[in-house]
């Protein structure tokens, strides 16, 4: 998290992971730009777009990084995990050994990640219904065993790409903001101020000055 960067007061780093040809890249672009190239290429190595929102207030700003699936890049991208507060685990609901992989990318996120991730499992392509390989009660049951969030989304027709990522980000400005709150620092500014409260509100001998209403 960085503060006071060009205005915006918190800045994530969210990483989309999953097996090659899942659609990451495009629910990427769909969130960021609202696009989607039904020719785009496989990623080399990372990518990543930048998407700001409010939430509560605070602008936030979402950098997305979009990781690619294949294994001869897992090296390359290992890195790139580093400081990321939020993920994607994306499989393709039409080809059931996506889904099959999701435990792996789990496991690699934990060994790549030292804070809290905000995680969520996506079953992307929903809109290939017809040819669908993975049930959505499957693809719930496993976000329950592993305590992640579940949406399945469409980046062809933009069916809950905004909402799944809007979680996400959601998720971590929560986890950012109890973790504030549990801070000691936090904690002994709350303790200052709760004693300079008294202090203000008292006499020369320390007594405290209570106003009565209608008394």
């Amino acid at each position: 998290m960085e503060e006071g960067l060009g205005g915006e007061e918190y800045l994530f780093k969210v990483v989309l992971i999953g097996d090659s040809a899942v659609g990451k890249s495009n629910l990427l672009s769909r969130f960021a730009r609202n696009e989607f190239d039904p020719n785009n290429k496989a990623t080399i190595g990372v990518e990543f777009l930048t998407q700001e929102l409010e939430i509560d207030g605070k602008m936030i700003k979402a950098q997305i990084w979009d990781t690619a699936g294949q294994e001869r890049f897992r090296a390359v991208t290992s890195a790139y995990y580093r400081g990321a507060v939020g993920a994607l685990i994306v499989y393709d609901i039409s080809r059931k050994t996506t889904f099959e992989s999701v435990k792996r990318w789990l496991d690699e996120l934990t060994t790549h990640c030292e804070t809290t991730v905000a995680r969520m499992l996506v079953g992307n392509k929903c809109d290939l219904e017809d040819i669908r390989a993975v049930s959505m009660e499957d693809g719930k049951s496993l976000a329950e065993e592993e305590g992640l969030f579940f949406m399945e989304t469409s980046a062809l027709n933009s069916t809950n790409v905004q909402t799944a990522f809007e979680i996400v980000i959601r998720e971590i400005y929560n986890n950012v903001s109890r973790k504030i709150l549990n801070s000691d620092s936090y904690k002994a500014e709350l303790s200052v101020n709760r004693v300079s409260l008294v202090k203000n509100g008292a006499d020369s001998k320390g007594r405290m000055n209570l106003s009565c209403c209608g008394g």
